[in-house]
């Protein structure tokens, strides 16, 4: 549960689960959708019927937004992101005061409605409310980044984590291709239109320099997620 209260400024880790760890995505349809969350929903002015503005073309045009909509708000900025089946993490910014509890009240909320009616389902569909720590030291934002975009991705790599850490440059190329995380932005693949490119600069000047962090964090990854237990929000 959250434990502290965020204001503008704020670095926060967030994670929210699965009730009883079951899958809250289960097909691409649901992938993607979840990215259009986080684009579309992260804004104090976007309709309340949002979606049946979206297009196809809104999609390739990297998440472009809808020019009818009144001027864009975002409740928070968005510096990391990966989903996993049944959990995701997200790094974040706040910017409006109460912004992340909104944000998240919102990408939480539309994901347990479109679950239930499109799987027939009834109950909840996360463990409770977003999980949720401040983080006010760099060394920790950038080790943070690092262990969403690469521990969390390598652990879907073909054969898992284990695989993935034992063949780094073919992990790491591999992770860079996977769509529902933000690797591809922070290895310089992409440029997407979800992310606060220029905080991100804050946390590594070049993608060079985050795949050298990368390769520490996989050479010292005990010792990294021990330090980090309370903000990696590991269960």
């Amino acid at each position: 549960m959250r434990q502290e209260q965020f204001t503008p400024g704020t670095f926060v880790h967030v994670v929210n689960r699965g009730a009883h760890k079951i899958d809250i995505v289960r097909t691409d349809a649901d992938r993607w959708r979840f990215l259009k969350l986080l684009r579309y929903l992260n804004d104090a002015n976007a309709p309340r019927n949002w979606e049946r503005d979206i297009s196809p073309d809104h999609i390739r045009n990297n998440f472009a937004r809808p020019e009818h909509w009144d001027e864009a708000q975002p409740y928070v900025s968005i510096l990391s992101h990966c989903l996993k089946d049944n959990h995701f993490h997200l790094l974040l910014l706040e910017q409006l005061e109460g912004g992340t509890s909104k944000f998240m009240q919102r990408v939480s909320r539309s994901m347990a409605a479109n679950f239930n009616a499109k799987y027939e389902g009834s109950g909840v569909l996360f463990q409770g409310s977003f999980r949720a720590r401040i983080v006010d030291n760099d060394i920790h934002l950038q080790h943070l980044a690092v262990y969403i975009n690469i521990k969390n991705v390598f652990e879907a790599y073909p054969g898992g984590l284990k695989i993935a850490l034992d063949n780094f440059d073919d992990a790491y190329a591999w992770a860079t291709q996977y769509p529902f995380s933000s690797t591809a932005d922070f290895a310089g693949k992409r440029k997407s239109s979800l992310l606060d490119h220029e905080t991100l600069k804050s946390l590594f000047a070049s993608s060079a320099d985050f795949r050298v962090a990368a390769e520490e964090f996989v050479n010292a990854r005990l010792e990294i997620e021990d330090s980090l237990r309370e903000l990696t929000l590991d269960e």
